[in-house]
Formats: structure tokens, C-alpha cells, sequence
């Protein structure tokens, strides 16, 4: 077992482990530590506790201190410096006419580089606007390319469901979204009503995704052949959650209303998309 803390240097960011060296470290407290882009302040999300050592990837670095005021003051002025950083490259772009947009500044915690996080539909050529910040700031420039979901968890918004995007609230990580998971939901698949405001299929069709595929293992599908109180017939309709079946019978060529449970299944029919819907959806997916 190795003791460790957990850092985090985003509000909504990935988890780092971190040695705490022999300090008793809290949540909330805010650490010094050494990074691959240099020496960082982050926040603890949790204190010391022990983990298996399966769990970490070695080498675990050790926290270089626990934030003094004067570590605090520090990343006050990082922020004013990134706010200044933000117009000042704003005013580049523009002069440079260059066909980006920023989304967002990092200063590190050492002033040793400035990161400018930006979004663009093409490959941009940014050699001279690296020259002409690199002249201002006096200091390493980093430019980097992001993506739509990306750039909606850096600005935040609200979602279609009124709160706020899941993304810039909780989500660490982006899992991956597949048109699969709208139609086995049976959602619309109509673009404007199965994404999100960054334009890709919404992060929440993964959360209730387990759920539905065990589901779809005891539901007939659409299409599937079932005996029922009323004889044989056809599944026209689903509803996963309410268990309910629309069946068109053979023998009267009506339509009845049954339960997953009054049913027994004959021959089950397959769930596909057609490659029509793959082709309209595919932009759907990308990151």
C-alpha cells in the first residue's frame, strides 16, 4: 500500500495522485507540486489515504509544499496576467488575420509558459503570432488546437435540460457517445435533439446506457416474432422502461398491447442503422 493525495488542477479536470511526503493534507487545501508543464498549484479533492500499489503509476512524485499567502498572491496575478493575455492575443489574431478562436489562457504557477487554448475549422499557421506574444510576454508560448467538447467544457453554458453542462461540472473525462446508444434508448435521431450545444452527441446518453442494454436483453425488438395471450404476432412498438409491447396479431391482424412478461419470444428480431442514419450521424461522434 502507498499513502497518496489527490490533486486536481481544473475545477472539472482529471485526478492526479501525489505523494504527500510526510504531510497531513485536507481537502481543499492547495498544494505546490512538480508537473510535466513545470511546477503547478492544484487543488486537493482528497487527503492522505492509502491505495494499493497496483493503482498508481510509478513514479509518484512528492508534494513540493503546501500553498503559502504568498503562493495564493501569486495565483491571483497569474489570473490578471492571463486575463491580459486573453485581449492581448484577441488583438493578434485579429491584426495577423488569422481564422482561430481563442477560447481560453493558463498561466503556469512559475511563469515559465503561457498556454492559449483555441479552436479553429482548418490547420492555422500561428509561427508569427508565437513570435509576436512570445515579444510581449517574454516568456515560453504554447499554442493548442481543441476540440468542440473541449472548448464546451472550458466556457461552460447551460444544457437543453436547464442545468449546467455536465462536462464543465463534474465530468473528469469525456467518455465516448455512440449513435448506437440513441437508438438502443430509443431517442430521435434527429441531430438537433440528440446533441449537445458543442454540437456532438450529448455526454448523458452514456450515464442510463447500462441500464438499457439490460433491458434489451429480457424486451423483444421491433420486428420480433412473439406468442401471446391473443396468439401469434409481430412487436411494432417498444418501450423499454414501461416493458410494454405494441403486437399485430396474425390471426385477427389487429393491435394488442401486452407486457415483456405475457410474451414469450419465437424469434427476435435485430437492432440496426441503417447507413443512411450512419452517414447523416457520423459527425455526431467525433471528439
Amino acid at each position: 500500500m502507498t499513502e497518496i493525495i489527490g490533486v486536481r488542477f481544473k475545477s472539472v479536470g482529471k485526478i492526479y495522485y501525489f505523494s504527500p511526503g510526510g504531510e497531513t493534507v485536507n481537502a481543499g487545501d492547495m498544494v505546490i507540486v512538480e508537473t510535466a508543464r513545470g511546477v503547478e498549484c492544484g487543488e486537493v479533492v482528497f487527503g492522505n489515504k492509502d491505495v494499493s500499489d497496483e493503482e498508481i503509476v510509478q513514479p509518484l512524485k512528492t508534494i513540493i509544499r503546501i500553498a503559502t499567502d504568498a503562493d495564493r498572491e501569486q495565483m491571483a496575478k497569474n489570473k490578471l496576467k492571463e486575463k491580459d493575455a486573453f485581449a492581448i492575443c484577441e488583438e493578434k489574431i485579429a491584426k495577423l488575420g488569422l481564422k482561430m478562436s481563442l477560447v481560453e489562457v493558463e498561466c503556469t504557477f512559475d511563469n515559465s509558459k503561457l498556454l492559449f487554448y483555441f479552436t479553429a475549422e482548418n490547420r492555422v499557421d500561428f509561427r508569427e503570432l508565437v513570435k509576436e506574444l512570445a515579444s510581449v510576454f517574454r516568456t515560453r508560448i504554447e499554442l493548442r488546437q481543441i476540440g468542440v467538447r473541449d472548448e464546451a467544457k472550458m466556457m461552460g453554458g447551460l444544457g437543453i435540460c436547464g442545468r449546467q453542462f455536465c462536462c464543465s461540472s463534474f465530468l473528469g473525462d469525456f467518455q465516448p457517445v455512440s449513435i448506437k446508444m440513441a437508438k438502443e434508448q430509443s431517442l430521435s435521431l434527429n441531430p438537433t435533439k440528440i446533441s449537445g450545444a458543442c454540437g456532438r452527441l450529448m455526454c448523458c446518453l452514456k450515464y442510463e446506457q447500462d441500464g438499457y442494454e439490460e433491458l434489451l436483453k429480457i424486451t423483444p425488438k421491433i420486428g420480433a416474432i412473439v406468442e401471446t395471450p391473443s396468439g401469434k404476432g409481430t412487436v411494432t412498438d417498444s418501450n423499454l422502461i414501461s416493458g410494454k409491447l405494441h403486437v399485430k396479431l396474425e390471426q385477427t391482424g389487429g393491435d394488442a398491447v401486452f407486457t415483456r412478461e405475457q410474451v414469450k419470444v419465437l424469434k427476435d428480431s435485430v437492432m440496426r442503422l441503417s447507413r443512411e442514419e450512419i452517414n447523416a450521424l457520423r459527425e455526431l461522434e467525433k471528439n
